[in-house]
Formats: C-alpha cells, structure tokens, sequence
C-alpha cells in the first residue's frame, strides 16, 4: 500500500518515520515534506502544497494512495476530507463540519456548553467596545483568543486590564489574526496542570494514544508568548489510570457520541487539550482536530504497534478491534526554534552536525520541522526547526537524553528551552494556548 501525508512539519516527519514501519505500507509520499523526510528510506517528498487540496486529490488517485493521513489543521478545516471522500479516496481525519471542533472556539464552547461537558465559563466578541467592558466587568486574569486558526499562537493569557485591552485590539482592531480574529472568545482562567489527551475515532469507537504534556510558552519557567509548542514528553505524569478513565468517560465518549447526534460524526485524530485542577477537576481547553505538534513526535516514538493498521481500522468502523501497544520507556521531545520564535524570526541559515539522514540511535531521533535540504545542505525554513526527542527509564533519563543529543545540531540561530521534561508543576503554574 501506498500511504499519502499532508504537511511540512515535525508531527509529518514523525508520522512518515512511524507509518513506513508498516508491513502493509510499501512506500509513503509526503506533501510537501521537510529535509527529515526527504531522506527517510522509502518515504518520498512531493512538491504539492498542504492547502492545495485539488492537487492532492489527484495526485492520490494518479498514485493509487491506499491511506491518505492529514497532519495539519488548516487541509481539514478547509474540507479535505470531504473532497477526497467525493473521489472514494481513503483518508483518516474529520470532515469539514466535524473540523469547527478546531476551526472555531466558539462552535467548540457552544458544543462543550450545550452538552455539559466540563469547561471554563465564556463569550465570545466581535466588538472591541463590549470585549473590554465585558473584562472591566470580571476581572483579570482572563483568557483571550482568536476565534479561528492562529497556528497555535492565537491566545493572550492577560494578567491585567493593560494587557487585555491590548490584546483585544491587536486581535479585533489591527487583525493581527486576519481573519482568524474577526472574532474573539474570552474565557475564565483556569489554574491547575495542563496534559494533552490523544485518541483516534471512527465515528463511535475510540482508541486512546499515549498520554502527553507540552510545554507552550517560549522562555524558560513558562515566561513569553505562546508558540506552537516548545516541546512535549509522554506520558504525562498528571494522568493516573484513574483519572484516564475519568477523561474516558466524561470528556472523549461524550464529545464523540454527541458530534454523532448532532450529525457531525467524527473520525480522526481527536486531541483534547485539558486542565486539570489540585483537587482532580477536569475543563476542556481546547480541541483539536488533528495529532499534537510536538506532543506526535515522543508520543509516535513510543508507539510499538502499526499506525496504518490502526488508521485503515478506524476508516472502516472498526476501531473497537485495535488495540495500541506502547514502550514502556519514557520519552520526552526538546524543539530547537529559529531565535525570534514566535514573533519575527530569519529563516535559510545552514545547519550542520547532523546529516539529512539521521537515523535512531540509542540516544533518540532529531525530527526535522521546519527545515529543507538542497544540494545535501540543510536550511531552516520555519519557526520550530527540529524536535530532538530520546527514550528513559525515567522521564529525566529522556530529558538528558534529548539534550545530549541536541548538541549535535549545530547552528547559530536556533534557541530551546532549558527545562522541557520537568514535571509542569515544577516549572510554574500551567498555562494552555488553543
């Protein structure tokens, strides 16, 4: 079989790099891929945009692909799974309507709402005016966010009125979002431990991945602006069994069973981005409708049984018959970002010390993100640039692991954070971006 990814990133690299491992999947094609892909043995890169959806639909029939998995969020919410479902074309992710889970935080807190599943209280705003006076009303600190997709980066935790006014208007007035934030959602801030809750769907059935945890804020000790994840481990020491099937039983089950009722049934990889209090209380802060960047990364890395079959599982109703196997070990995935990351960042510095190849060793794996490769030369070319991620006994065997091995890269505009793999309640109080 032949196997389709969409996408450039480092969760790409990690899906190609674990599909491939299939004995069903003969060769994997990655559109458009990164400098990690291009040289994963089997896997082939394609010069066909992730947003391109007529291209990738007929590149999928042109190749006979068998299983198309769509990585990031953007393909999904604009339909690509109902063009390819036009065209009888095996792809693993939700449709367009089942996307507003992630597409729009006010159609995801509207459904939390109507069907009482736990989350912070909200409004939503399109009015500068009200959005502030709706602050000046309850207080700070408070949660503001854009509305639509904001690669990650579209939510200002305000810590006072400054910084909420602020905030509104760079959303609301100065569109810093574009589109993305002709509307905001305001929400009650929530303290406690943040974890990221993984499952794939078929419509009813559920099969929970490893648990995860990332790490949003760009400085050390969670300090700066969110980013798209400055690196994750797996599992996530937060959850315990019994609070895994607390997560079961009153978020994951509920959510897919009512999206079904109100005939948006979904299939895919379903991520709930939760908080968890002292006292075990659960919100929803977000969900999204694809697998987690950086948290694919240690979570694939740990994952012992077949992502293809488990994917051809669950396109064809049958997910209750999987079931996932896991490495016991911990992981835990450091990203190396240009410097400048989130905000304005240079991009097309050579790096060196690793080659375009890099294979696993006992030590871990350098995934590539935003990266190419050219004439055998690696480039950064994004934001997030690699997730350097490694196996432990303990999850800081994985975390020195990581960083011993990121020395590898060599490059002088790239920066990580210091304390990824420390348990969050010893970094600083948690926060979650949508």
């Amino acid at each position: 079989m032949k196997v389709l990814i969409v996408g450039a990133g480092g969760r790409e690299h990690a899906l190609a790099w674990k599909i491939v491992q299939s004995p069903l999947v003969e060769h994997v094609y990655v559109a458009p891929g990164n400098a990690g892909t291009a040289q994963e043995d089997c896997v082939e890169n394609i010069d066909i945009r992730s947003d391109d959806l007529t291209k990738l639909a007929d590149f999928a029939q042109l190749k006979n692909i068998g299983l198309t998995i769509v990585g990031p969020e953007k393909p999904l919410v604009d339909g690509i799974v109902d063009l390819f479902l036009s065209r009888n074309l095996k792809i693993f992710g939700p449709t367009q309507a089942a996307s507003q889970l992630e597409g729009s935080k006010e159609f995801s807190k509207a459904f939390l709402v109507r069907n009482q599943i736990p989350t912070a209280k909200y409004e939503s705003f399109s009015s500068a005016e009200k959005a502030i006076q709706y602050i000046q009303e309850n207080g700070t600190p408070i949660v503001i966010k854009a509305n639509g997709l904001a690669a990650g980066k579209g939510v200002v935790i305000a810590d006072n009125m400054l910084e909420a006014k602020e905030a509104i208007n760079d959303m609301l007035e100065r569109k810093r979002f574009g589109e993305a934030s002709r509307k905001i959602v305001i929400e009650e801030f929530l303290e406690g431990e943040e974890a990221s809750f993984i499952v794939m769907v078929d419509g009813k059935n559920i099969l929970p991945m490893a648990t995860s945890q990332d790490y949003k804020r760009a400085g050390d000790g969670d300090i700066g602006p969110n980013t798209g994840g400055m690196g994750a481990c797996s599992p996530a020491a937060v959850i315990t069994p019994e609070l895994h099937q607390r997560i079961i039983d009153e978020i994951i089950s509920p959510t897919v069973k009512k999206m079904a009722d109100e005939g948006n049934p979904y299939s895919g990889f379903l991520y709930a981005g939760l908080m968890i209090s002292k006292t075990g209380a659960l919100n929803v802060v977000e969900f999204n409708c694809r697998f987690g960047d950086p948290e694919a990364q240690p979570v694939l890395f740990r994952m012992k049984s077949d992502l293809a079959a488990h994917c051809l599982a669950a396109i064809n109703g049958q997910l209750h018959r999987e079931s996932a196997d896991w490495e016991a070990r911990n992981s835990v995935g450091v990203v190396l970002a240009s410097k400048g990351y989130p905000e304005k960042y240079k991009t097309g510095s050579q790096v060196t010390g690793i080659s375009g190849d890099q294979k696993q060793t006992d030590n871990g794996l350098i995934f590539h993100a935003g990266t190419t490769l050219t004439d055998n030369v690696i480039r950064t070319s994004g934001g997030r640039v690699f997730c350097i991620t490694a196996l432990g006994n303990s999850q800081d065997e994985a975390r020195l692991k990581a960083y011993e091995l990121l020395k590898q890269v060599e490059c002088d505009n790239l920066f990580c954070r210091k304390d990824i793999g420390l348990r969050k309640d010893k970094v600083r109080k948690s926060v979650t971006e949508v």
